[in-house]
């Protein structure tokens, strides 16, 4: 009888390892299946998953839409036979939709890779490579002639600052990875 517990108590103790240990792969590597992790999943973090879903969703729309106008637009100048090599504001309006579609694009790769469980939170470099993208982008459409100086040389620390931000996570992960290979 004591036996028959001692073995129901391990039993026990190892189904309880094993699922402490399904819990932390559900949350720390990818699913092969989300139904698979779902039970495992906390409240709030099916609340995060299905608000990743919905944001990827709506993403993936707004993307549709920005090259489908995209598209349209370089139809439109391609028929209209305004396409001067020489004119640099078509060539800002298209560059500046193309950044646009991009900057939507890393944005929803930042999205799924949290939705893959490759990372926990949205990274704080993604989000600096983002807000770079995005600058990179206003440089591209700027107006050199109406726009002051100050306003452009603000944009151009806000890029230096961004990019020694940038360099200095890269720099910390790239030690963080070291030291764990070590």
């Amino acid at each position: 009888m004591q036996r028959q517990i001692k073995i129901v108590g391990d039993n026990m103790e190892k189904q309880h390892e094993i699922n402490m240990a399904l819990k932390i792969s559900a949350r720390t590597k990818k699913p092969e299946d989300i139904q698979q992790c779902w039970p495992l999943m906390t409240l709030y973090e099916r609340f995060e998953h299905i608000v990743l879903v919905v944001l990827s969703v709506i993403i993936s729309l707004v993307v549709m839409v920005a090259l489908l106008q995209l598209l349209v637009n370089i139809y439109s100048i391609l028929m209209a036979g305004v396409l001067n090599p020489m004119d640099y504001k078509i060539f800002q309006v298209i560059f500046g939709m193309i950044m646009t579609l991009l900057i939507a694009m890393e944005f929803k790769h930042s999205i799924i890779k949290v939705l893959e469980r490759q990372s926990h939170i949205v990274q704080v470099k993604s989000i600096i490579l983002l807000a770079l993208l995005a600058l990179a982008r206003k440089f591209i459409i700027i107006n050199l002639e109406t726009t002051e100086p100050f306003k452009i040389i603000a944009l151009a620390i806000a890029v230096l600052v961004l990019g020694a931000v940038y360099w200095l996570l890269s720099q910390q992960e790239r030690t963080e990875k070291h030291l764990h290979s070590s």
